[in-house]
């Protein structure tokens, strides 16, 4: 398995037998989409533009394509008022991982979601704040509930992109979050042997 990162809550996840991509908004942001025909695309909220793909998620259900098991879980939009559940969690099973993409979620999650989440080896974190999304707070808020081994923070401030709503600097959610990177890398490629019972904050560059 190998991420990688296209700026805002844009990721690539390639599997053995699947690639699948989150959140494809980058035209809407001043950047080139990356989905392809071939590829499954997995939508946290309902701006995402609908491209051509194999597979498309984009509302809650339970999904298994080409060896990847997809479990999507309606959860409150950090925009939404109390009695809404605009936004959906994916957790992604894949090559003996499981990853959770949290997406712009209001951080206090049920017992019946965190039960839905199940067990996390890598958690994908928006935490650029402003409204829009969580911040450092918000996301360690969650990342203590879930236990991930390893955290990927996404969706903060980037001079290429143009947000609808302005976002926290890394440096600056990072340190609400209260994690120093382990590493900054161009890809991830997940590796158990490297895991301890602290969580790993990776930062990824933007492709």
């Amino acid at each position: 398995m190998e991420l990688s990162f296209f700026g805002a809550n844009c990721l690539r996840i390639s599997t053995k037998k699947a690639q699948i991509v989150i959140d494809d908004n980058l035209e809407k942001l001043g950047l080139k989409s990356i989905t392809k025909p071939t590829d499954i695309s997995l939508h946290t909220h309902s701006g995402i533009p609908s491209k051509p793909a194999h597979f498309t998620a984009d509302m809650p259900g339970e999904y298994e394509i080409s060896g990847v098991v997809i479990h999507g879980i309606a959860a409150r939009a950090h925009m939404d008022d109390e009695s809404k559940e605009s936004a959906i969690i994916y957790t992604v099973a894949a090559d003996d991982m499981r990853i959770a993409v949290l997406g712009h979620i209001y951080p206090d999650l049920s017992e019946d979601q965190l039960e839905a989440i199940g067990h996390v080896d890598i958690a994908i974190v928006p935490v650029g704040n402003n409204g829009y999304t969580m911040d450092g707070v918000g996301a360690l808020q969650v990342i203590k509930k879930i236990e991930p081994k390893v955290v990927i923070p996404t969706h903060y401030a980037d001079k290429a992109i143009k947000y609808e709503v302005s976002q926290a600097e890394l440096a600056e959610a990072l340190k609400n979050l209260g994690m120093e990177p382990a590493e900054t890398l161009d890809k991830y490629k997940p590796n158990r042997a490297e895991w301890t019972d602290t969580a790993r904050l990776i930062v990824l560059n933007r492709q």
